[in-house]
């Protein structure tokens, strides 16, 4: 970092304080606009905030870390522009005509408040224990790799930073800073691709690639055979089901994610906003998982060098940015990291202000439920820097534990959502006890991953996959591979849901009015019919192509 790059950030940290200042000079201070920019945003605003909300330090870090070490395996991940869509086109129609600010709000109308209470349970405590505190943590990692930049100020630095600006900006700020940020973040990517392939090719991008597929071997795949070394963990085309099945949970039913398209103005810009981010999310694995694998190409021959794959992409910014662009890029991926953390920050909030305070509460004014959104904004903030140190203790050992989190989170919750949508005969009492059931099913196996008594390491402190030698007595719940037990864990969750709906009250027409496929009025039909054209249709298509087509090459 130079002078020149130095100087550029100052003036981001400058134009952060200065939509801080914009927002609060024309701020209502009402619920609406404090969590949901008071759902007046456009397409362009929705399909930004829905891309920004997902490009965090993860990404930076960690699928840029990823792709050097596996190559295409984490791809899978990344390839889900289809599944936002699902989002648009099915579910925000849902959510919208309930007028609902959460989504445990949501599973309150459709179901009851036992299962409302504990889906708000499960998402804070996942957001606590893992999104913000492993955003802070790899955003440490990233600013110490580019910046110089002790890992503890840029962890803390970033998590304070952020967190200031959440609690006074609130989700127009959010949205803001969003639109800004995400051009920044996509050109400066696709530079940092295009000069590593020009530099690991000798001068040719052709040649670059061709350097890198050379270099990655069978890892150029995303489906591995059986006897690839990368089979145990990724078996076949069961990652498929696996990563639809998060990618479900985390795109169709996260509060996150679906808050920012219920900030949008209408049905219209809601769909229209999810449209773009499904071509945005095409993306990432052009600007983080492919340089990762670059750089694991440029360090073989020499051309860089980096120990840990955690620091991949920013060794490449490092090393092939010029004075001046280094700057506006760093600018750029700084943004994204806030703009993930801060998406956390103010979902919590929303969580906690509205699913748990306002329901014992109701007589709170809006200027109240506001503050408390704040005062809940800095509990989580602190609870994030509680949870960094513990994580940096656990090293490695925490962050492969952490790539199974999602994988019992999201089961049991794509379960009562998918069939409290699609199916009017799922009872209240089925939505909680499926949701709870498989909530715990899922915590049971992630204790014995980290308790099991039998877990042995080498001495690169690499976990041991010999079920002989890691596995105690508990080795019929362990011995699952990880997607596997996804995929066992939702159809288990359906089946339960579906006896206990047969011993179980059903819901009244009116509690499920609007709210499943086979309850909406006339009105909700035609508005839903309405807010969409052939453009939409045709680009919405767009998309599909384009991750089929990827699936195709890379198969």
């Amino acid at each position: 970092m130079a002078t020149l790059d130095w100087i550029i950030l100052v003036l981001f940290l400058l134009g952060l304080f200065g939509i801080i200042w914009w927002v609060l000079k024309h701020k209502k201070d009402d619920t609406s606009d404090y969590f949901l920019s008071g759902r007046s945003e456009t397409w362009l605003a929705v399909g930004a905030a829905i891309f920004a909300a997902n490009i965090g330090s993860e990404h930076l870090v960690g699928l840029a870390g990823a792709g050097a070490e596996s190559g295409m395996a984490m791809a899978h991940w990344e390839m889900q522009g289809w599944m936002i869509l699902i989002l648009g086109w099915v579910f925000v129609p849902f959510y919208a005509h309930s007028k609902v600010f959460t989504m445990p709000e949501f599973l309150q109308k459709r179901f009851n408040k036992n299962t409302s209470s504990t889906l708000s349970i499960i998402t804070l405590i996942s957001y606590v224990l893992t999104k913000v505190s492993v955003t802070a943590f790899t955003g440490g990692i990233f600013l110490q790799s580019v910046m110089g930049i002790d890992f503890w100020y840029g962890a803390i630095g970033l998590v304070l930073l952020t967190g200031i600006f959440t609690v006074l900006a609130g989700m127009k700020g959010i949205m803001t800073i969003s639109v800004i940020q995400t051009p920044i973040l996509i050109v400066g990517s696709i530079i940092i691709l295009v000069l590593g392939l020009l530099k690991v090719g000798g001068g040719g991008l052709v040649d670059g690639w061709h350097e890198v597929v050379k270099y990655a071997g069978n890892n150029i795949h995303l489906i591995h055979q059986k006897g690839d070394p990368w089979y145990d963990k990724f078996p076949g085309i069961g990652v498929i089901f696996g990563a639809s099945i998060i990618g479900f949970w985390y795109w169709c039913t996260d509060q996150h994610i679906v808050q920012r398209a219920l900030a949008a103005k209408n049905l219209k810009n809601a769909r229209q906003g999810t449209i773009l981010a499904g071509f945005l999310k095409i993306l990432p694995v052009f600007m983080f998982l492919i340089p990762g694998m670059v750089a694991a190409a440029m360090r073989a021959k020499g051309q860089v060098m980096f120990t840990d794959n955690n620091e991949a992409y920013g060794s490449l910014v490092r090393t092939l940015l010029p004075i001046g662009l280094k700057g506006i890029v760093v600018v750029g991926f700084i943004a994204a990291l806030m703009t993930s953390l801060a998406a956390h920050f103010n979902s919590s909030a929303t969580l906690f202000t509205i699913d748990f305070y306002k329901h014992y509460r109701p007589e709170a004014s809006e200027h109240k439920l506001v503050w408390v959104g704040r005062i809940a904004t800095i509990s989580v903030v602190l609870l994030g820097l509680v949870w960094i140190p513990i994580m940096k203790g656990l090293g490695s050992v925490l962050y492969e534990y952490l790539q199974n989190v999602q994988s019992l989170i999201a089961p049991a919750i794509a379960a009562v959502f998918l069939l409290g949508v699609f199916n009017r005969k799922i009872t209240p009492k089925a939505g909680e006890w499926g949701l709870l059931i498989g909530f715990v099913i899922g915590m049971f196996r992630l204790g014995l991953m980290v308790f099991d008594p039998g877990t042995h390491f080498d001495a690169a402190n690499k976990m041991i996959t010999d079920p002989m030698l890691r596995y105690g007595i508990f080795k019929f719940v362990l011995q699952f591979n990880w997607l596997h037990f996804c995929l066992f864990l939702f159809l288990f969750t359906m089946a339960i849901m579906v006896v206990i709906s047969m011993f179980t009250p059903k819901a009244g027409s009116e509690q499920l009015q609007g709210l499943t496929y086979f309850s909406q009025s006339p009105e909700q039909i035609a508005e839903t019919r309405n807010s969409w054209s052939k453009i939409d249709v045709i680009t919405s298509l767009i998309v599909v192509a384009v991750c089929v087509a990827f699936y195709i090459y890379f198969w």
